[in-house]
């Protein structure tokens, strides 16, 4: 029997799985089969556990009975199965992923079949051997694991090496779990919320937003959680972290969320309390014509140029949003003073009073890019003390340098999350600013226009700096009197040269 599986040991035995396909295939591509056989062993041997309990309270005939499980399981898609076949392991585990799905269309379709392991050159029966048998070293039954969500940390520990693994491309699929906390707790999610991402990755946003009840011992089952990804792979990867983290009631569709938004009622944006992404920054692929015929009342303010769609997500959001909605977006510095038609639609928005909060983030935060960025938080009902102003923070400078990437600390996320809640100036920090000065300023909204982060020159004591120069003076006269002797004694008459 083995001991409790903590999440330390949980995290290191995941890790070395990777190792083991290190070399045969790209690093951006393993995920994905990692992803995979750890899903099967987990449900495989949850289904396990849930039988003997069932047949010890129920009886043998109700073993199987769908009512009593969350995925049914078939023979093929058993462990057990899969760790005895010795030859044509690959076709054995997509068939056992066909076979899972066929089972669980509600919650599984299209999330396994995808992965194909029957690829002999990259996957010889001997490589999957070894990955089986890896896998084969623990029980992931709830009984023994330490605690059943550390299943859940887990696999976001994952998806986190990964993306480190990947370096750029792991941006593509994985916003830092420090940004995604800050974000969050910013935003400060309620029970009963509407939460919507609608370019969710692999759904750290999502996790997190129920996470952060969970820490405020409220109950996260009646969140309504919806997210949309165009990347299929990525797409996998997000519904399996929500089925691993038990949010089964999460909802993530496929599709181009500008081209085709899924969450849609009654040929309008369905409507939510809290929008929350991190876009793909300056996108370039979208073309403006095309969506004017897709808009479902998106654009109010004007569409932004071809190369950079950064305001057409932040209008998607506000769009999404219900009349006492919140958004909160991470994007590129320049959506806040690029001119031309991002200006006139960013003068727009604040002069309908929809920003609420504007955070400078510190250089190198994220995987494919070094560029700072910064979070908008966009309120339709402001509270009455900030209506027709805007808080800006410089959180620039708060944060742990790492050999590969910076962090945001706990402290740095408690004092942006405290600065903005509180409202309050702080000096060379934050600082509230009236809609008037930021007319002044052209609706530019870099933060260091309002907020001052010069260092004061240091005061110059002009005598002092004479009395250095005359002593600096002295010393030249000095040596120059030595090396004269010097030459002399060495036969230079300088004086008749």
């Amino acid at each position: 029997m083995q001991d409790k599986l903590t999440l330390d040991k949980l995290e290191s035995w995941l890790w070395e799985s990777a190792n083991i396909l290190r070399g045969r295939i790209d690093s951006g591509d393993y995920k994905n089969y990692i992803f995979g056989m750890l899903f099967l062993k987990r449900i495989s041997d949850v289904f396990e556990e849930e039988c003997n309990r069932i047949k010890e309270e129920h009886g043998e005939a109700l073993m199987y009975d769908e009512d009593f499980h969350k995925f049914l399981v078939p023979d093929k898609a058993r462990w057990d199965n899969i760790k005895n076949t010795t030859k044509d392991i690959g076709a054995a585990i997509n068939k056992a992923f066909e076979e899972l799905e066929q089972e669980n269309p509600k919650l599984l379709e299209g999330v396994l079949t995808p992965i194909d392991f029957n690829n002999k050159e990259r996957l010889p029966d001997s490589t999957l051997e070894k990955l089986i048998q890896h896998f084969s070293k623990y029980s992931l039954k709830n009984k023994d694991l330490e605690d059943p969500d550390i299943l859940g940390r887990a696999y976001e520990y994952l998806i986190n090496k990964f993306a480190d693994d990947a370096g750029k491309k792991g941006g593509e699929f994985y916003t830092p779990q420090n940004v995604v906390k800050l974000l969050v707790e910013v935003l400060d999610p309620k029970p009963k919320m509407r939460i919507h991402d609608p370019c969710c990755g692999s759904g750290g946003m999502l996790v997190y937003s129920a996470e952060h009840l969970i820490e405020k011992n409220q109950n996260p089952s009646n969140l309504t959680l919806t997210g949309q990804e165009i990347n299929l792979n990525t797409w996998a990867i997000c519904k399996m972290n929500m089925l691993l983290h038990r949010l089964y009631d999460a909802k993530i569709v496929k599709g181009d969320t500008m081209e085709n938004p899924k969450f849609t009622e009654g040929g309008e944006l369905k409507k939510y309390d809290i929008v929350i992404a991190n876009p793909m920054w300056n996108q370039k692929n979208w073309n403006k014509a095309d969506f004017k015929e897709m808009a479902y009342d998106r654009f109010h303010y004007g569409y932004p140029p071809g190369n950079s769609a950064d305001w057409a997500w932040i209008q998607h959001m506000l769009a999404s949003t219900n009349r006492d909605g919140k958004v909160g977006v991470v994007l590129d510095n320049g959506v806040l003073f690029r001119s031309r038609s991002e200006g006139k639609i960013r003068k727009k928005v604040l002069q309908n009073d929809l920003i609420e909060a504007v955070i400078a983030l510190p250089p190198n935060l994220f995987y494919n890019t070094s560029s700072p960025g910064c979070i908008l938080i966009l309120n339709k009902n402001k509270p009455e003390d900030r209506k027709n102003k805007v808080i800006f923070i410089y959180g620039e400078e708060d944060y742990e340098e790492l050999s590969n990437q910076n962090k945001l600390r706990k402290q740095d996320i408690e004092k942006i999350v405290n600065t903005y809640n509180n409202f309050e100036d702080n000096e060379k920090y934050s600082r509230v600013v009236d809609m008037e000065e930021i007319e002044r300023n052209d609706f530019n909204l870099n933060v260091p226009r309002y907020v001052d982060t010069t260092e004061p020159e240091e005061e110059i004591d002009v005598q002092e700096v004479i009395d250095e120069l005359n002593e600096i003076e002295e010393k030249r006269e000095d040596v120059e009197r030595e090396m004269k002797g010097f030459l002399e004694e060495l036969g230079f008459d300088l004086d008749n040269k």
